[in-house]
């Protein structure tokens, strides 16, 4: 990247200050109050409007004029319950509260872009949504702005995430699935508890959980198309409370990933019919509660391919990203909305969530200039198709 010149280092500066300040006072999701409170500051001291939507937390604001197309940029807003670990000096000052995720660098980024596009409001051929989303770590904060109304005739949409596996000055996206599908899902075994000496008084609902995490993998090694990548990962485990007593019952918790959705749609009645076969033959019973999450992320061939162009111009390094195994709630958007979704380079790091995290702030200046033109250029695209 090339230096900076005095406009750019006052405007890096600020957007440093605005990342420090978030992330000194991280809040979860559905609790941003503070952090949209000083968003809307931030936003009205710079002249920039601000929808009025039923949201309670999180805001839309929009830049630009007139009757043309609309795009929108997103980021998320919300922290982990995460102890921070960092040790660094505008750490989090939240027992128990941690920007893990780097959305505080997003916001940085998202508020820089706006900034920039206010400057040269009146020339843009259209209008930009700027979309500060609350709770992405619950997976359905995206469809709490949908029904809010605040993306309402937008054309195109554009979001991003950090990534602490590129190099600051790096971007990466792909066409088609970029992150998979999560669900998660509870199983309850019940049987009848006993003295560990004298297991047959009882229904071991040890063993039968056991059995089921086993039995549960061949979903995944014999049930499925080979060439499909699904994830089933079962990541708790509870019964019991003693040493010598078999419990009455045994919980599993765990999550499901793939990219294919006629599988996300089967797996499902598969695991019921593993549990409540192998409950069955042991005396047992068993439940399978599922939760869905957001869908695979799937970016539009046009954007993810105008997206690397820009960032091309902007003088990134630019890859093609793998398929991730994580999850995105931006995924709502996009079966909506045409769009794409694309990964910021932030330097080496320790990964997403771990109480060291942290990103290289280096990289937050070129991504507001990179989505601030962006967004132009996507609106002068679509003027021009219209």
């Amino acid at each position: 990247m090339a230096p900076l010149h005095e406009m750019d280092q006052a405007l890096a500066s600020q957007l440093i200050d605005v990342r420090r300040n978030l992330h000194r006072e991280p809040e979860l999701a559905y609790e941003e109050f503070r952090t949209t409170e000083k968003l809307r500051e931030w936003l009205t001291i710079a002249n920039i409007r601000i929808l009025d939507l039923p949201l309670e937390t999180g805001l839309i604001a929009e830049i630009g004029q007139g009757n043309g197309p609309i795009v929108a940029i997103r980021c998320d807003i919300d922290a982990l319950p995460v102890e921070e670990q960092t040790e660094l000096a505008f750490a989090s000052e939240i027992p128990g509260r941690m920007h893990a995720c780097g959305h505080d660098f997003h916001t940085a980024v998202i508020l820089g872009a706006a900034l920039l596009l206010k400057e040269h409001e009146s020339e843009l051929p259209g209008r930009v949504r700027v979309l500060f989303q609350p709770a992405e770590e619950t997976g359905h904060g995206a469809e709490r702005v949908l029904a809010s109304g605040g993306l309402k005739d937008v054309a195109a949409i554009f979001g991003l995430h950090n990534s602490p596996d590129l190099p600051t000055g790096a971007f990466g996206t792909r066409t088609g699935a970029l992150t998979a599908g999560v669900d998660r899902f509870e199983i309850t075994v019940k049987g009848v508890g006993a003295h560990a000496a004298t297991p047959e008084k009882g229904v071991d609902t040890i063993v039968t959980a056991a059995q089921m995490i086993t039995m549960l993998q061949t979903i995944v090694s014999r049930q499925n198309n080979s060439l499909e990548p699904v994830v089933l990962s079962v990541t708790r485990i509870h019964g019991g409370f003693t040493w010598n007593v078999l419990p009455e019952r045994v919980e599993l918790e765990g999550t499901v990933r793939t990219y294919n959705e006629e599988i996300r749609r089967h797996i499902p009645i598969q695991m019921t019919r593993i549990i409540e076969g192998i409950a069955a033959g042991a005396g047992a019973e068993a439940q399978l509660h599922w939760y869905p999450g957001p869908p695979a992320t799937v970016n539009h061939g046009k954007w993810a391919d105008f997206a690397k162009a820009v960032a091309l111009d902007a003088g990134y390094d630019v890859h093609e990203l793998p398929l991730q195994m994580g999850g995105e709630d931006f995924s709502f958007y996009l079966q909506q909305i045409p769009g794409a979704f694309v990964n910021i380079g932030t330097g080496p790091a320790y990964a997403l969530h771990h109480p060291r995290f942290d990103v290289d702030e280096a990289a937050i200046l070129p991504a507001a200039k990179y989505f601030a033109s962006l967004a132009e250029r996507a609106l002068a695209e679509l003027q021009e198709k219209a």
